[in-house]
């Protein structure tokens, strides 16, 4: 190969890669038209597994569902097979239901007069192990750790004897040993002569018995079992928003309004506080923890997000009590633009680390923001997701709308970021460099229905080198990106998307839908 040409290959600007196609894939629990919702149905947690073929949903009524993936490689034996099938090895993932167990009950704390509700905040998948399935679940107060195991099933297929005295036989025989007022001996015969006679009834062949009979146990079918390994409870005062897994697999964080605790998997009686934002007067608080995730590859690095919109990154090799952060996100609000509802719509309702680490990806109730752990300046684009209902504020005030938390994903390869909204609507943004990719898809079968591609107008920030494209939504007080009237009862909370590949599964109250590109 000539080097000129390889020289001029390596030369090609490489664009932004094109907007992804959506496609519905399957839904779970789809609802009739007309059907009722029951409460304790909805779902309020979705997660994948690190590998992709594992998928966990929890809901309301303290329920943790799980799906595996029916189209995996693995189900293929031979190349000889392989090459066989009707499709190829790149087909988009389907799957099916595999179990569920109910995780958390509703309890009552005595002490505090307080309701507990059994309603799933969080699940985190674990390292697998010997085949087994581990995964962490939280409600308000209670982590629990729970193994998911394949056991066999044990059952007497057959009895070794002849079938046409077989019922004959085991009464005789049954009656007979009752009737035995002498204790049998261990192997079977019995100390007292006369026990002979009692079994006259028996039918033996001439020849005598050859061998001994006994009935044959096989475990031919298999059983799913969850069993709840331990249970990390009475470490909170306040409710439970967030659980991480550690990446040394050893270790996790669960945070609430105030604290942040470190616990062993393997410990379930202890933990260790690492971040305390509880001022010694409580009227003295002015933000609160809203979410806390660790690092996926640095086990010495953690992220959390504050009601203040602010992001702080922390390292546990500084100081036991991490209190003071290595590095503050936060962008600097515009003069003249504060009002009322700056403060509440600020705070961020989840946080996402990139799968290389080196981003953090940020939701609050107007934007998306993605951030460079390496340039604390400001964030590096910044999606407009609900700039429409900046004058429908006082009305999402009074019905409590504003305080709707949505939670945010990235795609495996990084390039792209999505979220949910209201009329069981949900984002795509493409982040990569000169990309203007932002698409509304509807939770529906046909996610494109309401499709109407919005303007995306990037502007260059002053303050940064870097460019920060800023998606707009349709301006329109009364209507949604796609042009429709809002409905701010059917809101599209909880969405994860697939660890690598391009799919994407979301949660619409008590369905679960999945979409591929």
């Amino acid at each position: 190969m000539k080097g000129g040409v390889g020289g001029e290959v390596a030369e090609a600007p490489a664009g932004p890669p094109p907007p992804l196609e959506w496609k519905f894939s399957q839904v779970f629990g789809e609802r009739t038209a007309g059907e009722e919702v029951q409460e304790v149905d909805i779902i309020s947690a979705i997660e994948f597994d690190k590998t992709g073929d594992h998928l966990a949903t929890g809901d309301r009524g303290g329920r943790v569902v799980l799906f595996e993936r029916a189209n995996t490689k693995e189900q293929v034996g031979s190349r000889r097979e392989l090459e066989r099938v009707d499709y190829p090895a790149s087909r988009h993932p389907e799957f099916r239901y595999k179990t569920e167990f109910q995780s958390h009950e509703p309890e009552f704390d005595y002490l505090k007069s307080l309701e507990i509700e059994e309603k799933i905040n969080k699940i985190r998948w674990c390292q697998t192990a010997n085949g087994a399935l581990f995964l962490l679940s939280t409600n308000d107060k209670t982590i629990k750790y729970w193994k998911v195991q394949e056991k066999k099933v044990k059952k007497i297929s057959e009895m070794n004897i002849d079938p046409s005295k077989a019922a004959g036989n085991g009464s005789v025989a049954s009656s007979s040993l009752c009737s035995s007022p002498k204790q049998c001996l261990a192997n079977g015969g019995c100390g007292d002569k006369a026990y002979s006679s009692l079994s006259n009834d028996l039918s033996f062949p001439p020849e005598g018995i050859h061998s001994l009979r006994l009935p044959m146990v096989t475990s031919n079918e298999t059983s799913l079992l969850a069993r709840c390994r331990r249970v990390y409870a009475h470490a909170h005062d306040y409710h439970i928003n967030s659980i991480s897994n550690n990446s040394d697999g050893e270790t996790f964080i669960s945070a609430d309004d105030l604290r942040i605790n470190l616990w062993n998997l393997e410990i379930s009686n202890q933990s260790f506080n690492i971040v305390d934002v509880k001022p010694a007067n409580m009227e003295d608080l002015t933000e609160v923890i809203t979410s806390a995730e660790f690092h996926p590859t640095h086990c010495n690095t953690l992220a959390y997000s504050s009601s203040k919109g602010s992001v702080r990154l922390i390292d546990l090799r500084q100081s036991a009590l991490c209190d003071s952060h290595s590095k503050l996100f936060e962008e600097q609000e515009a003069p003249g633009s504060r009002s009322f509802f700056t403060e509440i719509i600020a705070s961020i309702s989840d946080i996402k680390f990139a799968k290389d680490g080196r981003y953090i990806l940020s939701r609050d109730y107007m934007t998306l923001k993605l951030w460079d752990i390496n340039m604390d300046s400001g964030p590096v684009s910044t999606f407009q997701v609900h700039e429409y209902l900046r004058p429908k504020l006082c009305d999402l005030y009074e019905n409590d709308s504003i305080f709707d938390k949505f939670e945010c994903c990235l795609s495996g390869d990084g390039t792209r970021v999505a979220t949910g909204s209201y009329s069981n609507l949900f984002r795509v943004f493409g982040c990569a460099a000169g990309s203007t990719e932002a698409t509304t898809l509807e939770a529906s079968k046909n996610p494109m229905r309401r499709q109407v591609q919005t303007p995306s107008r990037p502007s260059r920030s002053l303050s940064s080198s870097l460019t920060r494209v800023v998606r707009r939504g349709a301006d329109n007080a009364g209507v949604d990106a796609n042009g429709n009237s809002f409905d701010f009862t059917t809101k599209l909370l909880h969405m994860a998307w697939h660890p690598t590949e391009n799919s994407i599964a979301c949660a619409a109250a008590n369905s679960l839908y999945m979409y591929y590109a």
